[in-house]
């Protein structure tokens, strides 16, 4: 049996020819249309920008029309350019508004191209593009993203730094029609007092100076309608953990708390969190970029773990969101690939010490025995207790001193970091601190004895995991291996079985990379690893967690494809802080450093006698 196609039957059709007839697969078009959009905005800019072509076939159209309609045209166009490149990222990523905004500027442009170019292929891609559109339009169904009127000021920034640009090309595009030699300050005085609305120095013959000036000043319209509709349309704020979320949260923590290492560290405030139906599991997340960035595995039974899973990959589906893990376990990544269809890598190792193991004794562990020892004998202390049982005034003590200590301006963490010490809920948290007597360390610094500081959260009833490092920078070096060694030996105390170090990003790579027998690729491989190693801590963060004879446990990225992971990358050094896309706020007072919340224990370590400096 054949079915006829516009008159043809499909038997007597080639599959190639019958795929053209039908169009591109529904799931394929968000981001056809997207790429041609972009296309179609260039096409509308220069169709704006330069002169048009006098073709003898549309010269008689062009004596009919209004004289100033040629100049309104050339505006409109370069204005429908703009607005489609700006919205060629959201129709890839399936919003609506972005469709929406896209089925009115199409149409808009190509009436512009036809009357200032008379240009006939950008008239039917543009109206070809907008069938397109409308007869897709249910792929186009992304709810908005998170959103802040911060959105504004980076939108006047960019847009008219590109409309100064795009004015100065405007200015130049008509050579033989400008009268007298101008400047570039000239060029640029005209630009600027174009973008507001205003006659320039430069004058041109004919209806160019016309043309010139309304493009000019569509391009600073379209910066200040643009900038105000950003700055007024009520805001989206991304998912924050509320008191009735943190509360679920640490019940399934205190039923389930001892199956990851990560877990308290949903706790963080600046995370949203996604329940499973029954409410026997969550996963937590944060939206960076575009991309939907859960850390850890779920929380609570693991049982419940697919159905927030399947809520978590619904509402990236519902934001077209890119969906991601960062640093699951083995367990977690096959219950994540298994229930989503996504691929994992593994992305490093996670260092955990068993308290009954450890010990100072032996040649494996000479080099830190004998760090511990110096120190000691240079007449520091360590003290290493619950929160719940230090005073207010010493915690406050300890939070300032962290927060002075930082190092850096940007606070940094995401999957392996909590954001707080000392709140009143984190009462089973651990920290352990390094004191000097004032008599030895002459005169007193501004927190008195104190000289370092390591936070421990609670990993189920027996655990405990890092949260951050901090030291004086006066002190002397090896603080944190005094810390930790004092927090393993006081452990057994605290009723704490395993403690959780930090996590070595691709620490197999670089340890099987430098044994005998290492392959030429594998050898290449750490010596990237080591290169990269100058401003991020990967090799140094594996060297310090290998002094403490831990057991290595694997941790992955999850991710639905290959071309996704240079953008989850990305988004998950802005999470963790080593990237930051914030503007700089010149006039904003800086808050004092009681009041600055603690980053995470990413904060690099200080290893012997070596200070390495903050990624």
């Amino acid at each position: 049996m054949s079915v006829r196609i516009d008159g043809v039957k499909s038997g007597l059709v080639p599959n190639r020819v019958r795929r053209v007839l039908s169009g591109p697969r529904p799931e394929s078009v968000p981001a056809l249309v997207g790429t041609a959009c972009m296309l179609v905005g260039l096409l509308d800019i220069a169709a704006g920008v330069f002169p048009r072509f006098r073709h003898s076939r549309m010269h008689a159209v062009a004596e009919v029309l209004p004289g100033t309609l040629g100049p309104f045209a050339a505006a409109l166009a370069l204005s429908a350019g703009v607005l489609l490149l700006l919205l060629a990222h959201g129709l890839k990523r399936r919003k609506r508004r972005a469709w929406r905004a896209a089925v009115v500027l199409l149409p808009a442009g190509a009436v512009a191209q036809f009357t200032y170019r008379h240009s006939v292929i950008g008239v039917v891609i543009s109206l070809a593009l907008l069938a397109l559109l409308l007869r897709h339009r249910g792929e186009f169904a992304a709810l908005p993203d998170p959103r802040s009127r911060w959105k504004a000021v980076a939108n006047f920034v960019v847009l008219g730094a590109g409309s100064i640009g795009l004015g100065l090309v405007i200015v130049n595009s008509h050579p033989r029609r400008m009268l007298g030699d101008p400047s570039l300050a000239d060029e640029l005085e005209h630009v600027m007092y174009g973008l507001f609305g205003f006659e320039g120095p430069i004058d041109y013959a004919g209806q160019v100076s016309w043309t010139v000036g309304y493009s000019l000043g569509a391009l600073g319209l379209l910066t200040a309608i643009t900038t105000i509709y950003l700055a007024f349309r009520p805001e989206h704020p991304a998912a924050r953990l509320t008191a009735d979320d943190e509360h679920r949260l640490r019940e399934l923590l205190e039923r389930h708390g001892g199956r990851d290492s990560l877990g308290h560290f949903a706790l963080r405030r600046d995370k949203g969190v996604i329940f499973s139906p029954s409410g026997k599991a969550a996963v937590t997340y944060r939206v960076v970029s575009g991309v939907m960035l859960a850390s850890g595995d779920p929380i609570g039974d693991v049982e419940a773990w697919p159905g927030a899973i399947e809520r978590f990959m619904d509402e990236a589906k519902a934001h077209s969101w890119t969906p991601a893990v960062m640093g699951c376990s083995e367990t977690g990544g096959e219950v994540w690939t298994r229930e989503t269809g996504l691929d994992a890598l593994e992305l490093g190792d996670e260092a955990v010490v068993d308290v009954r193991d450890f010990s100072l004794s032996g040649r494996a562990m000479r080099n830190v025995r004998q760090m511990v020892k110096r120190i000691e004998r240079n007449g520091y202390e360590t003290r290493v207790r619950r929160v719940r049982d230090l005073s207010a005034a010493e915690l406050e003590r300890i939070r300032n001193a962290a927060a002075d200590w930082r190092g850096t301006d940007t606070e940094r963490g995401f999957s392996m970091a909590l954001g707080r010490i000392g709140d009143p809920d984190d009462g089973d948290c651990v920290i352990a601190t390094a004191h000097k007597a004032d008599e030895d360390a002459g005169e007193p610094g501004p927190y008195g004895d104190l000289k370092a500081v390591l936070h421990f959260v609670p990993w189920g009833p027996d655990g405990m995991s890092l949260d951050l490092m901090r030291r004086d920078r006066a002190a002397d070096p090896g603080m944190n291996e005094l810390l930790i060694v004092a927090a393993l030996q006081a452990a057994p105390g605290l009723g704490v079985d395993k403690v959780s170090l930090n996590f070595a990003m691709f620490r197999s790579a670089l340890a099987r990379g430098e044994k005998l027998g290492a392959g030429p690729v594998l050898r290449g491989w750490r010596g990237l690893l080591v290169f990269l190693s100058r401003w991020f801590q990967i090799e140094s963060l594996y060297k310090f967690n290998a002094k403490f004879r831990p057991r290595w446990e694997p941790r992955f990225v999850v991710f639905r494809s290959t071309r996704d992971l240079p953008r989850i990358g990305f988004a998950a050094m802005q999470a963790e802080g080593f990237v930051t896309l914030a503007l700089p706020r010149p006039f904003a007072r800086r808050r004092p450093a009681a009041q600055l919340r603690a980053c995470a224990h990413l904060t690099p370590p200080v290893s012997g006698e070596r200070e390495m400096r903050a990624a």
